[in-house]
C-alpha cells in the first residue's frame, strides 16, 4: 500500500493546498479526496475525514491533522525534501510544534470557508448544541 494524504475534495482551500503541495513537493504520497475513496478500506470514516486531512502510512498506521502533514512532509524526496520538507516535518511532529500547531490547525478549519480559495462548501457543520437540563 502506497502513503496515502487524504483531504477534503469538496473544499476548495484544502485542494488548493493538495495543488501546492503536487506543485511543490515530491513524495511517494498519493493525495486523494476522501469523497472519491473506500474510506473502510484505509481504516478511516467520513466524520474523521470531515473533520482533519488524514494521513495512512505504508503500515496502515493513521494520523490527522498535522501529524498527517508532518508525516507527508518527512516523506519528501529529492534535494528540496531533504534540504526544506524533511526538516520541516521533523520539527512539526515535536511535541512543542504540535502544541502551537493544533490550536492554529483548528483554527484554519473552522475559518477555511473565508482564507483564499475557500468557498461555502468548506465551512465545517456547527457544533452539535448542548441540551440544557429543564429547571
Amino acid at each position: 500500500m502506497e502513503p496515502t494524504l487524504v483531504y477534503d475534495g469538496d473544499c476548495a482551500f484544502c485542494s488548493s493546498c493538495v495543488r501546492f503541495i503536487e506543485r511543490r513537493i515530491s513524495t511517494p504520497a498519493r493525495l486523494k479526496a476522501w469523497q472519491r475513496l473506500d474510506l473502510a478500506a484505509l481504516g478511516l470514516t467520513a466524520d474523521r475525514c470531515a473533520d482533519a486531512v488524514q494521513w495512512v502510512g505504508v503500515d496502515g498506521e493513521v494520523a490527522a491533522g498535522p501529524v498527517a502533514i508532518a508525516r507527508l512532509l518527512r516523506q519528501a524526496r529529492g534535494l528540496s525534501g531533504h534540504l526544506v520538507w524533511r526538516p520541516a516535518g521533523a520539527v512539526l511532529g515535536t511535541r512543542p510544534a504540535l502544541a502551537l500547531a493544533w490550536p492554529a490547525y483548528r483554527w484554519v478549519a473552522r475559518n477555511r470557508h473565508r482564507l483564499p480559495g475557500g468557498t461555502a462548501a468548506c465551512a465545517l457543520p456547527p457544533p452539535p448544541e448542548t441540551p440544557t437540563a429543564p429547571i
